[in-house]
């Protein structure tokens, strides 16, 4: 009677869902998660590295798009059971790859990686030919806020600043239709920085430094009128070089030297100058800076303590 009413017990169990010793567990879901994709715009192709849980095939996409060549990519038949994928990006900045893995056990369902957001490169001098250009900010000297006691005399090359202290752009510029010249004050017609928050542009102004002679502009900050908004200072330099009707052109000239105690003539590069039939059109050129957030040109409060 004891073991008649045992089988019932168990039969019950089983019809109404109890769990019973020696039962499979339930699989876990397939995962793939996304890594890699560090590049630079123009260069060598990246890797776009896509982990997954189980065997199967990859496809990657960037910005929305199947990345050629990575539609199936198979993953490492062993863990990690991984799978790479070639990527040559369209265009710098933010993108956002993603993944879609196909499991080699039909009995799985595809699963989509997380969105995985990364930043192409481009180069950070932000060069607009033909004007090329080299920008830093430096403090300035003498009294720059309340704290110049503790932070020296100035002149140290920087990207933070504290309220009460005077920022000053130090731009050096050369021209490639001019064979490379020099940007000065006599070939430049206009020198500026627009600063957002400003409401006149700032003129650069080119001049003797010490020896060294480059272009400068000066943002006083402190209490309004001056400029106080904190955080990041957006920016942008525009040079504008003057119409020219003489132009330096790379040429070659024979050049006597002694060569092992024997006279050789020798061609040798030079610039010269060229007048111009038809004036070039003074190029214009813009710089704006894409460092990374912690290196961009940012105002901080006084420190309270």
């Amino acid at each position: 009677m004891r073991k008649f009413t045992g089988a019932v017990v168990i039969s019950a169990a089983a019809l109404f869902g109890g769990a019973i010793v020696g039962a499979p567990a339930q699989a876990a879901d397939p995962t793939l998660v996304l890594s890699g994709g560090s590049a630079v715009f123009g260069l060598d192709p990246a890797s776009i590295v896509g982990t997954a849980s189980v065997p199967g095939t990859v496809a990657f996409s960037a910005a929305g798009a199947v990345v050629k060549g990575c539609e199936a990519v198979a993953t490492a038949t062993t863990a990690p059971f991984v799978a790479k994928c070639s990527w040559l990006p369209a265009a710098a900045g933010k993108t956002a790859l993603t993944g879609v893995l196909t499991p080699t056990d039909s009995t799985l369902a595809k699963v989509n990686a997380n969105t995985f957001n990364v930043t192409v490169g481009v180069p950070v001098q932000g060069v607009v030919s033909p004007i090329n250009m080299y920008v830093d900010e430096v403090l300035a000297t003498g009294s720059t806020g309340v704290l110049a006691p503790y932070l020296g005399g100035g002149c140290s090359v920087t990207s933070t600043y504290i309220l009460g202290q005077t920022i000053v752009w130090r731009v050096y510029a050369n021209n490639a239709d001019l064979g490379g010249a020099v940007m000065d004050s006599s070939n430049t017609a206009k020198a500026f920085i627009t600063v957002d928050g400003v409401a006149n542009p700032i003129p650069l102004a080119y001049g003797n430094h010490s020896g060294a002679a480059f272009w400068t502009a000066i943002l006083k900050t402190g209490a309004a009128p001056l400029y106080n908004t904190l955080g990041v200072i957006n920016f942008k330099i525009t040079m504008v070089a003057k119409d020219s009707s003489v132009a330096k052109v790379l040429a070659t000239k024979r050049v006597l030297s002694v060569v092992d105690g024997k006279s050789v003539y020798q061609n040798v590069s030079y610039y010269r100058n060229m007048t111009l039939k038809n004036p070039i059109k003074g190029a214009t050129g813009t710089w704006s800076s894409n460092f990374n957030p912690a290196s961009q040109l940012t105002l901080f409060a006084v420190p309270t303590k």
